[in-house]
Order: C-alpha cells, then structure tokens, then sequence
C-alpha cells in the first residue's frame, strides 16, 4: 500500500511538473502571437510592438447590458460629451475582480463597445501582461478564441478538449480540467463577428470535456455554465449584438468607451515618433471638432496618424484633411500607394477599387462586417490581389503551429466600409449612369436589422423624364434615405457621398479615377434641401448629422450666424430664432470644445418651448438648472425621455414649476428606468400631492439611482409620506436624503 502511494505520488508530481511546462509552452505561444500591434500590416513594414504603442482605453461599469440600437457614430458623438466625474473606472487587468461593494464572484464578462474602439486590443494587451506574467498570475491558462476564427469550425462536430486542441495544439494534459485547483480563462472575442447560431433553448445540454458536439452547443453549454461551470469566460461584442447573451448568465457587464482627451493626446505622442510632428497633429485635430470627436476610437487614431504624419511631414501635399471625406481619401490613397511598392501587379488601381466598393456596399446592406473567400469572389475579387491591397481590406491570416488555417477579410473600420460603399454608390452613379440606391436588397443577414430596410425603391416622381438622375437628386434620395433611417445607420454613408461629390476631394484620386465634374448648382441645390430639413426635422440626432453633411459640403453659413449672434447678442433670452436656428444652436453647443457640466435653461429664455429645443444639450449635460421656468408635465415627457435613454444627467432641478402630480409620475416612470442615472432631484414648489408619492415609491422600489429627493413645500399628507417611508426601507432603494 505504501508503495502505491508513492506511486500515486509520484505520478502526481509529475503530472504537475507537466503542467507547469504546458503552462510555459502556452504562456511563450500567445506572448509571440500578441506582441504585436495588428493594426499595421506585417507584409508592409516592421510590425509595432504592443507595449511600445499600447495607451490604455477607458473602461467603466457597463450598467444593465441593454442594447443601444443607434449607429455607432451616434454613441460616439455623445460618449464625447458624457461627463465621467462619476463613472466607475476599470483597469483592464481588473475585469474580473469585483466593484466595491460587490460581494459575488465574477465568473463572466461582457464587454461592449462600438467597432475599433479598443476591445480586440484590450484583451490582446491582458494577455501579453499574463503570458509576460505582469498580471493575473492566479490564472493557470487562458484560452483565446475570435469569434472570426470559430466561424471557420462552425461545421465541425468537436469536444472541448478537441477544440482547444485545434486552437492550442501545445497543451499536451488535457486532465487539467479534473483539477479543482486549475483556474481556466476563455476569451471570446467579437460576438458581433459570430455567424455561429447560439441556440441556448434549442441545443442539447453537454457536460463532458469529451463529448463532441457542435461549436455552437459547445459555447451555449459553456456559456450557461453546463461545461466547465468554475472556468471563467469574458465575451467582448459591438452593443448591437450583445442581447444575444441572456442576461442571467452574465455577472459584470463593462463598456470599453476608448481615448478620452488626455489619452488621445498620450496615443499621438506614442505612435509619432518626432516630437514637433506630434503636437502639430495634436494641434491639427483639435482645429477641426468633428475629426477630434471621432478621436475616440482608436482605429481612427491610427488612421489620422497615418495620414497626418505623412501630410503635416512633406510639403507641397496638398490641404490638409478638415473632413472625414478628406481624411479617408488620403487614407485611401495612401494605401494604393503602398499596394504599389510591394507588387509588381499591373491590374489597375481603379479595378480593385471599384470592386472593394461594391463589396463595401452589398455587405454594409447585409449588416456583414467580416467576409469570407466566397464573398470577395462575387464581387470579381481575385483572393491573392486582395492580399496585395490588404492596406485596405485587412487580410487576417492564422499561420501559427496548431492554429485553424483559414483566410478571413475586413476593412479596417466600419467606417472605412461605409467610405467606400459611398464611393462605390456615387461612381456607378456618374460614370455608369445607374442608381444603385433604387435596387431592391435583400434582407440582412446579421443583426443590424434595420439597414436593409433604409434602402427602398426610389419613386418615380424623384426621377427625370426618361428615367435620367442627377446628382442632386441622388443627393436627395440619399438624404431622405438617412432621414427614414431611426437609428442613424446612413449617417456617416450619407456623410461620405455628398463630401465625394467636391471637385476638391475628387482631385485627390488624382490618375486612379478618371475625371468627373459636378455643376456647383447641384452642389447649392443640396445644400438649400439640407437647410429645409433641419428647419423640418425635429430629431436633434438627424439635425446633427445634416450639420456635418453641410461640413463635408463647405458650408457653414447657418453655424457662423449662430456663433456670431450668440456672440453679439449675449444670449438668447429675447431671441425669436426659427427651428434651423435652434438647431444650430444645439449644433454649436454639443460640438464645442467645452464639457457640458452645468447647463442653466434661463440662459437660453428660460421657457418650455426653449428647453424642449435644447433638450439634445441638457441630456449631455451632469446637472441642469431648470429653476422657475414655467414647466409643465409636456417638459417631463420629454426629461423622462432623456433619462430613460443613456443621459450624463446626475443632478436636475425642477423646482418653482407647475408640474403636478402627472408630471411627476412620467418622471418617476424614467427614475425606475436601469439606463437612468439621476442621483438628485429637486421638486420643491411644484405643486404635489400625495398622489405623486406612490410613482416615486414604485421608482425606489425598482432600484432606481437616486439619492437625493428635495419635496419641500409640497402639499404631501401622512399617507403619501407613508407610502415613500415604506418604499425607502426595500433593500433596492438607494436613497440618503429626503427633505
């Protein structure tokens, strides 16, 4: 007996000397797989190493994981103006340990944020720390697997154990699984990315490390805690396809939310070398609010480096980029000039172009971000002449020992995709005379349901006699296409076909497109029909991005006369401004370079009518003062509105209104609301009576973030004050001050 437990022991050790070898072997794997920036095409150059360039996006506490429908440049364009005094900040290497106040243990983390602002590169970063052994030392393995790669199996029946095995062919004891003390990562990277169906009340129920199955039971299974219930998992995801994770699988849900200003400053500084060059970009950017505000995402970052690093260095290149069309131009161009120096090819530059667009076009309708071989090859696209231009269309290629071969293909950023559908749709349209916006599409294949629905037959009344366009009246469908589009999903495409329209930005394809000339009465003639829309639309989002189309065309007019009167004026408070003058107020308030924290509504008139133009402003604001203003429960509507929608507001003041006991219960309604964040409210002088008690009861019931209620002078009764003792002793309840 003795002997055999020598053995045991013995073999037990050895299994563990084993182990800690595998663990070496992996760490050595992924630290030479993620050592690299991806961002930068290795065929072109040196690849940049990671830690030399990595600056640290911001990651806060993603609330409840509810699904932000609106285009990505929408989330963008107010994450620029959201106030992060009372954010809860996380540090990458943190995601799983717990908040304060947090008693439960993280098992899995979902983490959101729009495309190219950090994620992929925040978890290559935790990794290189843990194989560097930096950080996290406590986990024994981490298992990465993009979602982009797991497609390319999705056929296949495997085991766990086989899976990993394909993934990580150097992991040679798969018994870790049967060790308690083994603390296992896997990382799930780009759920947007998945074509995989994730079929949680459908796919059978596996428990077995062994037993094969399909990927996607595989992943359900994990992910419901059925396999490998103590191995932790964290799912990254654009906010659009987030909701296909239940909800009670998930224990922490962050938000990546990319460069606030000093980081954006710290990335320039890092990744141009020359001190004096980094200060002019810097410079530069800040010049123009619409390029600073999509500093956010770091994809874009690295873009306006490439390209301002190259322009602001050399003279005699031209004007520099003021626009997204310019700026993506260049980038453009730039690319075409690096597929030249690297290929001897004699296929023309205008070819692959034009075919790129038309990829970019059918796919952005499809709702697809990520292509596979059989895609290119439906828009002629020949796959070794796609890697050539893969400056453009990046494509990835897993050549590591034990990894899935396979060949998958993306543009660098939705954006990118959007600029080139949009030059796609405006070459077919004057060079091929065809109007590829009136062609029927088909339904989308992933989850941005909503896009293929913007793009509906043309009518017959907005073509010529004979069935002739013009530009301006593709313009004109465009605009009115973005306008149907609820969720913005034309913005920035509408952004880049009327910017691609300038002769100036039309000059810049210089050889790789024949010359095309637009009249400028086509040019005016759109501008005049934004003009009209911004006076008729009362969507604050939609008059935003009609702004930045009049910035892509090179008017200003409507934003200098605001400026100016709101210079000379010293206010607004006697002004009778019509509804696109609102607007440009808005416009100018939203985009300037100061942060909204405090927002007083006497300034600006202090009445209904001007709050509910400006209410765009006050959702972006931390506090507002609408003090004795002569509100109604018509203003609640629409406060209640933006607080149920992801406002900055923490501290809103209401007092001296007549809002009543209505207005009070759409308030209350909002409070209840996961997305609010309010945490003081002032409702004193407004005329309440205890039936106001029971909405605001039922709000702190819910857990609402308040926690500072003022009802002084009110008419409240015993039983109202009752009603809210009650609502105040349920645990949810985060209320401290109640007067």
């Amino acid at each position: 007996m003795d002997r055999t437990r020598e053995e045991e022991g013995s073999s037990a050790e050895q299994r563990c000397k084993q182990m800690w070898v595998d663990i070496k072997d992996h760490k050595a794997l992924l630290k030479e797989k993620s050592q690299c920036l991806t961002e930068e095409i290795s065929r072109q150059g040196n690849p940049t190493l990671l830690n030399e360039i990595y600056t640290e996006v911001y990651i806060t506490e993603g609330g409840s994981g509810e699904v932000n429908e609106e285009h990505e440049f929408r989330q963008i364009e107010a994450a620029s103006k959201r106030s992060a005094i009372h954010d809860k900040a996380i540090k990458c290497n943190d995601i799983f340990k717990p908040l304060p106040g947090q008693e439960k243990n993280i098992r899995m983390v979902l983490t959101k944020g729009v495309a190219g602002i950090g994620k992929t590169v925040s978890v290559q970063k935790f990794i290189l720390d843990w194989a560097e052994e930096i950080a996290n030392q406590d986990m024994h393995y981490i298992f990465p697997f993009p979602f982009r790669e797991l497609n390319l199996v999705k056929e296949e029946h495997l085991s766990l154990m086989g899976l990993i095995k394909r993934f990580c062919g150097n992991i040679n004891d798969l018994n870790i699984f049967n060790d308690i003390k083994c603390k296992v990562l896997f990382i799930f990277d780009g759920l947007d990315e998945c074509r995989i169906p994730l079929n949680f009340n459908s796919n059978p129920k596996c428990c077995d490390v062994t037993e094969a199955t399909t990927v996607s039971a595989l992943l359900t299974n994990l992910i419901k805690g059925n396999l490998l219930p103590s191995a932790l998992l964290w799912i990254t995801s654009r906010p659009a396809a987030a909701n296909q994770i239940p909800p009670e699988c998930v224990d922490q849900v962050t938000e990546v939310r990319g460069f606030n200003d000093p980081q954006k400053e710290e990335y320039f500084r890092k990744r141009v070398s020359d001190e004096d060059l980094a200060n002019r970009t810097i410079t530069h950017l800040k010049s123009s609010r619409s390029l600073f505000i999509m500093c956010h995402i770091p994809v874009f970052c690295w873009i306006a480096a490439t390209v301002l690093e190259i322009m602001l260095k050399e003279r005699n290149t031209g004007e520099i980029p003021k626009t997204l069309t310019q700026m993506y131009t260049h980038f453009l161009m730039i690319q075409t000039d690096v597929k030249q120096k690297y290929t001897e090819r004699k296929e023309t530059d205008e070819g692959m172009v034009f075919k790129l667009g038309k990829l970019a076009f059918q796919q952005l309708q499809k709702g697809n971000l990520i292509f596979y071989e059989e895609d290119l090859r439906e828009c002629g696209i020949d796959i070794t002449e796609a890697s050539v231009y893969s400056g453009v269309c990046t494509q990835i290629f897993r050549e590591e020992a034990g990894l899935y071969q396979g060949k998958v293909f993306c543009f660098v950023h939705l954006s990118i995709q959007e600029h080139l559908a949009a030059l796609y749709v405006h070459l077919t349209f004057i060079i091929q005379k065809k109007n590829v916006l009136n062609q029927a599409t088909p339904r989308p294949a992933t989850f941005i349901s909503k896009l293929a629905e913007c793009f509906r037959p043309l009518p017959v009344s907005d073509a010529k006699e004979g069935g002739e366009v013009s530009v301006y009246e593709l313009q004109k469908r465009a605009i009115d296409l973005a306008l149907q589009s609820e969720n913005g999903h034309l913005d920035l495409f509408l952004r880049f076909l009327l910017g691609l329209s300038l002769e100036s930005n039309q000059n810049l394809f210089g050889a790789l497109l024949p010359p095309i000339t637009i009249q400028s009465e086509s040019t005016d003639k759109t501008v005049q029909y934004i003009k009209k829309k911004i006076g008729e639309n009362p969507s604050s989002d939609k008059c935003m991005n009609l702004f930045h189309c009049l910035n892509e065309l090179n008017d200003q007019s409507l934003v200098e006369e605001m400026q100016n009167y709101m210079k000379t004026s010293g206010g607004l408070k006697r002004a009778k401004l019509s509804p696109a003058q609102w607007s440009a107020v808005v416009f100018v308030l939203l985009t300037s370079d100061q942060q909204l924290d405090k927002f007083d509504l006497d300034k600006y008139g202090g009445s209904e009518e001007c709050l509910l133009r400006l209410m765009p402003v006050v959702k972006a604001s931390r506090s507002a003062k609408l003090h004795n203003c002569n509100l109604t429960g018509k203003s609640c509507s629409s406060l209640a509105a933006a607080l149920s929608s992801g406002s900055s507001l923490r501290e809103l003041d209401l007092s001296d209104n007549n809002l009543q006991d209505s207005g009070v219960a759409l308030l209350s309604a909002a409070l209840g609301n996961p997305l609010c964040q309010l945490e003081t409210l002032k409702l004193d002088l407004c005329n309440l009576t205890d039936k106001c008690c029971s909405s605001l009861a039922d709000a702190f019931r819910s857990g609402s973030s308040l926690r500072h209620l003022n009802l002084s002078y009110t008419n409240l009764q015993d039983y109202g004050v009752a009603l809210l003792s009650a609502a105040l002793g349920n645990p949810l309840s985060q209320l401290e001050t109640l007067e």
